[in-house]
C-alpha cells in the first residue's frame, strides 16, 4: 500500500536513512526540516545539537540525494512554548523534565502530525529506534543501546497509527554503513546529545537567567542547615556533585539531593540509601491498548536508557501506582514511568510522587 509520507529530517544520519527506506518501500515521500528556533545561532552548533542552520543544510542535501521534495517548516513558536517554557516551569516547580520526550509529544507527534494530516499526508516518518507493528504495538528497537521506545511512549494510539519507524529492526552501526552506501554525506556525522536549546550546555546558568537568583537553605534530613543555594531549580534528585556543603556528614560519606521544595525554597540532602524508593505514583497516563483492570505484573523504565525494574502496576483513574520488586534510586518527579511487557510498551505516565514502602 502506497502512503503519502512526510519524513521529518533533522539533518542527522538516522532520519536521512529513514526517509530513504520509506522511498524504497514504495511510498510517496516529502522531506521536512523543523526550524525550532527563531534565532538558530542561540541553539547548539555543530555536532552537539539538532536545531542548527548546519542541520537544515544537511537535511536538504540528504533529500536531494534521496530524490524527494524538501521543505523547512517554522515551528519555533510552538517549540518555545511547549518545550522550552515547559522545561523552565517544570524546574521551577521542583521537577526534572525530559525535553526530548516533550518534543516528541508536542512537536513531532502533535504539531507536525496535525499539520501533515491537514495537508493530506497519511503518515509521519522519523528516525527513531523503535518498532511499530501493523496492529499498533510499539516495541523496543533491536539496538538496545539506541532504543527510543521510552521517549515515544507518550504518543497516543491515534498518533502511532500515523507513524512510521523504519529503523527499529537495525543497529546504529548498520545504519551508518547503509548511509554510506546510499551516498549520504551524513553517514559519519556524530549524534546530537544534551539539550538542543541550551547553547553552551550549562543548564543551571540557563535556568538562572530565566528564573533569577533565589537564595535558600540546603538542609539535612533533620532540618539542620548545611549549606546555601542560589536557586532550588538548579538541583535534581540524586545529585551528588556541586552541592558545596559547608558542613560534612557525621559519617564522612557523600550526601545526595533527596528533595526539592520550591514552596519553601529548600533543598534537602542525605545519605545515598535515602534515595531508595519502592512505590511510584504517576499521572497523565497514556495507555497503548485497553486500560488494565486491577494490579498486573510488568517492567518499568524510569528514565531514558535507564535501568528496567520488575514491578506490579495498577491503573487508578488518572493515576498509575507502580510498586517495585526492588528499590530504585534517584527517581525524579517529572520524568516518565514507561511500562513494558518484555519489549512491548504498555503505556506511560509522568512521575508525580515516590515513597519507600516497607516490605
Amino acid at each position: 500500500m502506497t502512503l503519502r509520507v512526510l519524513a521529518a529530517m533533522s539533518g542527522g544520519v538516522d532520519s536521512a536513512v529513514a526517509a530513504a527506506r520509506a522511498v524504497e518501500a514504495g511510498h510517496d515521500v516529502t522531506g521536512v526540516h523543523m526550524a525550532l528556533s527563531s534565532n538558530p545561532q542561540s541553539y547548539r552548533t555543530g555536532a552537539r545539537g539538532c536545531c542548527t542552520l548546519e542541520d537544515s543544510r544537511d537535511a536538504r542535501r540528504a533529500a536531494d540525494v534521496i530524490g524527494i521534495p524538501f521543505y523547512v517548516w517554522d515551528l519555533a513558536e510552538r517549540f518555545h512554548h511547549d518545550v522550552v517554557e515547559d522545561f523552565v516551569s517544570e524546574y521551577a516547580a521542583g521537577r526534572t523534565p525530559n525535553p526530548c520526550l516533550r518534543c516528541n509529544e508536542k512537536i513531532k507527534f502533535e504539531a507536525l502530525l496535525d499539520k501533515a494530516m491537514a495537508l493530506g499526508f497519511d503518515a509521519v516518518c522519523t528516525g527513531h529506534y523503535a518498532r511499530l507493528s501493523q496492529d499498533g504495538v510499539l516495541r523496543r528497537g533491536v539496538d538496545e543501546g539506541k532504543d527510543q521506545s521510552y521517549v515515544l511512549a507518550v504518543c497516543t494510539p491515534e498518533q502511532l497509527a500515523h507513524a512510521l519507524f523504519p529503523l527499529g529492526d537495525t543497529t546504529k552501526a548498520d545504519i551508518r554503513a547503509e548511509a554510506a552506501r546510499r551516498g549520504l554525506q551524513v553517514a559519519e556525522k556524530p549524534d546530537s546529545h544534551d539539550i538542543c536549546f541550551i547553547a553552551d550546555g550549562d543548564t543551571k546558568a540557563f535556568l538562572a537567567e530565566r528564573l533569577g537568583s533565589a537564595p535558600g537553605p540546603i538542609v539535612d534530613q533533620d532540618g539542620t542547615t548545611v549549606g546555601e543555594h542560589e536557586g532550588s531549580y538548579g538541583y535534581t534528585i540524586g545529585q551528588r556533585k556541586g552541592l558545596r556543603l559547608g558542613t560534612p556528614a557525621p559519617d564522612g560519606k557523600p550526601r545526595y539531593v533527596l528533595d526539592i521544595s520550591p514552596v519553601t525554597n529548600t533543598v534537602t540532602v542525605g545519605p545515598r540509601e535515602a534515595l531508595d524508593v519502592t512505590e511510584i505514583t504517576a499521572g497523565r497516563p497514556v495507555w497503548l491498548g485497553e486500560v488494565p483492570s486491577g494490579p498486573f505484573g510488568c517492567q518499568v523504565q524510569l528514565r531514558a536508557h535507564g535501568e528496567v525494574y520488575d514491578c506490579v502496576a495498577e491503573a487508578a483513574g488518572d493515576r498509575v501506582v507502580v510498586r517495585l520488586a526492588r528499590p530504585a534510586r534517584g527517581v525524579a518527579s517529572g520524568q516518565a514511568a514507561v511500562l513494558y511487557e518484555g519489549d512491548r510498551v504498555l503505556g506511560s505516565a509522568t512521575i508525580a510522587d515516590t515513597a519507600r514502602v516497607p516490605a
